[in-house]
């Protein structure tokens, strides 16, 4: 039976972040662990974290709700939220060696737009 949808174990992610990066297995997974504390930590606290050409990591609040059957209401709770950026979206369509130096060059300007115009609308929440 083939899958349609392949997973990734994180053994073999951290594996092949090791194979890829030439560190050993256990250099690898300490930096994953210290990388989802981290994360983890700064969107608990809510903080919005943004990891330059790849996305940014948020806490979202949900309300409670009645449930219509059943004998217990939902309470409020919360999701981690992640909004990937323009120039890891257009990497994921297709081979990145196919991408023009002009056009990577405005990917990463958009990029750094985007990060910006982000960076102001945390200051004036703020």
């Amino acid at each position: 039976m083939e899958t349609t949808n392949p997973r990734v174990s994180k053994r073999e992610f951290i594996s092949r972040v090791a194979t890829r990066s030439e560190l050993p297995i256990r250099v690898v997974n300490k930096v994953y662990e210290s990388l989802l504390g981290e994360l983890t930590g700064a969107v608990s606290c809510g903080e919005t974290v943004v990891l330059t050409s790849f996305g940014r990591f948020y806490r979202q609040d949900h309300k409670g709700h009645k449930v219509r059957f059943g004998k217990s209401n939902i309470d409020d709770y919360v999701v981690l939220k992640f909004s990937a950026s323009s120039s890891f979206n257009r990497r994921l369509g297709g081979n990145e060696d196919d991408i023009s130096p002009e056009t990577y060059g405005a990917i990463e300007d958009a990029d750094k737009f985007e990060n910006v115009t982000e960076d102001r609308g945390l200051q004036a929440a703020s």
